[in-house]
């Protein structure tokens, strides 16, 4: 089958490209500037956001896959929810399915999750669409992943506020993109993804720590806004601010899977955390460089 992938030289893109080759299918990687792309797959230009390319790039393809989001943006919700529909239009236009990555977390309070399940709700209801939503995506290069290993590289000891008590269902990057590689096969619809532990932010960070030979302490306060915990963020870690904002909203969701359909469809053994960190840290800097594009 012929395939579009958005976001191709982003975290998740960059390990799905090469599967779906690998797969056999024929890869075109979507970039607003194909001259600087030296990934796999063919370079076709899009930009998402205005729309540029994008009847062109999906001409002939069978499945698009989108994973992107303008969250560092000002008004970030309004062009992700103008980006989705046209994508959407263009995609059934086309006879393209689309394979779209969300966000878990229900009666998500934050613009930023709530976006994620808007676009994934405008996706669904304009084209074939298959919304797989994950919370984080254990792998070197993911925001969230990131933000909690450059923490506790960086820092030995740390003030958290309470949001590190929230419980996550992490996935580990290769079975996310397993589940993403077979979703141009099973029925259109919104399922949940996650790995076998559910743990707490804190423990993660514990778990992380110990993996890595480090201790580590970390003290919990009662109160630091999502404003200053950004900013702290942004000191700390190499995040721009306004990426930590509306992620730092999210963190007191429950980012649990109530929905294990995938498991039956999509057959195979998950990652534990502890192996998907391990296989996380072994990946070096040079293997993230970029091609150019978001």
């Amino acid at each position: 089958m012929r395939m579009l992938v958005t976001g191709a030289s982003g975290f998740v893109g960059r390990s799905l490209v090469p599967d779906l080759l690998a797969a056999g299918h024929d890869v075109r990687a979507a970039t607003r500037r194909p001259a600087t792309y030296h990934g796999p797959g063919e370079p076709v230009l899009l930009d998402v956001l205005d729309g540029t390319g994008l009847a062109q790039a999906l001409d002939g393809c069978d499945v698009a896959y989108y994973l992107v989001h303008s969250m560092e943006a000002a008004g970030f919700a309004a062009a992700d929810r103008d980006a989705a529909a046209r994508f959407a239009d263009a995609a059934a236009a086309a006879g393209a399915r689309v394979v779209y990555l969300g966000g878990l977390g229900e009666g998500a309070v934050s613009e930023h999750l709530q976006s994620r399940h808007e676009v994934g709700r405008i996706l669904r209801e304009g084209a074939d669409t298959v919304e797989l939503r994950a919370a984080i995506v254990l792998g070197r290069g993911g925001a969230s992943f990131e933000i909690m290993r450059q923490l506790v590289d960086r820092l030995p000891a740390m003030v958290c506020p309470k949001w590190v008590t929230t419980r996550c269902q992490p996935i580990a990057l290769p079975d996310m993109v397993r589940y993403l590689v077979a979703a141009s096969g099973i029925n259109a619809d919104c399922y949940d993804v996650g790995g076998p532990d559910i743990l707490t932010y804190e423990e993660m960070m514990r778990r992380y720590a110990t993996l890595t030979g480090r201790r580590r302490l970390i003290v919990k306060v009662p109160v630091l806004t999502p404003r200053l915990s950004s900013l702290w963020l942004g000191l700390v870690t190499d995040l721009p601010t306004s990426v930590g904002r509306p992620l730092v909203h999210g963190l007191s969701v429950e980012v649990i899977a109530t929905d294990d359909r995938i498991r039956s469809l999509v057959p195979f053994t998950l990652l534990g955390y502890d192996d998907a960190v391990r296989l996380a840290v072994s990946v070096g800097l040079e293997d993230l460089e970029e091609d150019g594009d978001e």
